[in-house]
């Protein structure tokens, strides 16, 4: 059954894959300008800011199982000592971040997930595994192409180190718990493509403002 409904995941990602966005591609090439990297990591602590949140409250929303456990694990890892914030403090601060309001995509894709627990559980769960699916890769990628391209060293590089290990125990353990809750097809696509396609956008935003 896991099989499937991880089957389930990656159909749904399809044509939203974040590695292939141009954003990310050009990260990894180190054709980004350092404004934008900075921009990149002014607004996405927006989301890091509000992840413990959607976090807390889905736990708060699902019976004890292994879902709950699997939410409550990754809340864990978001907020032990260093938090995942703070550490992702250091890589904004290395890169000149500084306080800004929050951007249109952005406010959306914080919106997908809210959206996607009043539309119950299982669409929520489904949507915090659209991310988690890909994270590892993601952290490792940017990881790497900040210390190829952008100087990074620790602390700068420490929260996507550390998101590249965890990720990947985030993504099965969530996978299980969606599993485990016997969700329909329908209620993992809108999930996966609700927050899958609103992560997505969130990068074009930063394409799109590469150009002006």
């Amino acid at each position: 059954m896991r099989n499937s409904v991880e089957a389930l995941v990656l159909r749904s990602l399809d044509g939203r894959r974040l590695l292939t966005h141009p954003f990310y591609v050009r990260w990894e090439e180190g054709a980004l300008s350092r404004d934008e990297l900075t921009s990149y990591a002014e607004q996405y602590r927006f989301f890091e800011a509000y992840l413990p949140d959607f976090l807390t409250e889905l736990s708060l929303r699902l019976e004890d199982g292994s879902a709950r456990e699997a939410v409550l694990a990754n809340l864990n890892d978001e907020t032990a000592t260093p938090s995942h914030l703070s550490l992702f403090d250091q890589f904004a601060q290395a890169y000149g971040a500084s306080d800004v309001s929050i951007s249109p995509a952005m406010s959306a894709l914080l919106m997908a997930y809210q959206t996607a627990l009043g539309e119950g559980v299982n669409v929520a769960v489904a949507g915090l595994l659209a991310y988690e699916e890909q994270g590892a890769e993601i952290a490792v990628s940017k990881r790497d192409g900040l210390i190829r391209h952008y100087g990074g060293d620790s602390p700068a590089i420490d929260f996507w180190t550390v998101h590249g290990a965890m990720e990947g125990d985030h993504a099965r353990w969530t996978s299980e718990g969606l599993t485990a809750l016997a969700p329909s097809e329908e209620s993992v696509t809108r999930g996966v493509e609700l927050v899958g396609s609103a992560w997505w956008d969130f990068l074009s935003e930063r394409e799109a403002l590469a150009l002006v």
